[in-house]
């Protein structure tokens, strides 16, 4: 599968002044933080929206309605967006570094 330029790879951290910088995979521990910021939330609200409808439902029924619906939103939506922005961040992050870098090296004007 192609984008619309038709590259088939990512597109690595440039600036004009800099070279490409490869992207470390994020640790474990951001991983895990960042799943737990999609999936606290998604839990918190889907009990509430259940809440008044599964009253009577056996806890058990309630946890797996619940996660029926919370586990593939956040696997296949927010995880990979939330994952996506701590990316871009951290590019933006290693584009302006080297850009200043680049700038210290050249010295002043």
């Amino acid at each position: 599968m192609s984008n619309s330029v038709g590259s088939s790879g990512p597109i690595p951290a440039t600036t004009a002044s800099a070279p490409a910088v490869p992207l470390a995979p994020p640790s474990i521990h951001v991983r895990a933080v960042i799943t737990w910021l999609a999936i606290f939330p998604l839990v918190a609200i889907g009990m509430i929206l259940i809440g008044p409808v599964s009253e009577s439902w056996h806890p058990v029924l309630r946890a797996f309605a619940l996660t029926l619906v919370v586990v593939p939103l956040a696997v296949y939506v927010v995880v990979p967006r939330l994952l996506g922005a701590y990316t871009a961040m951290r590019r933006r992050r290693v584009q302006v570094l080297a850009a200043r870098e680049t700038q210290e090296a050249q010295g002043p004007h």
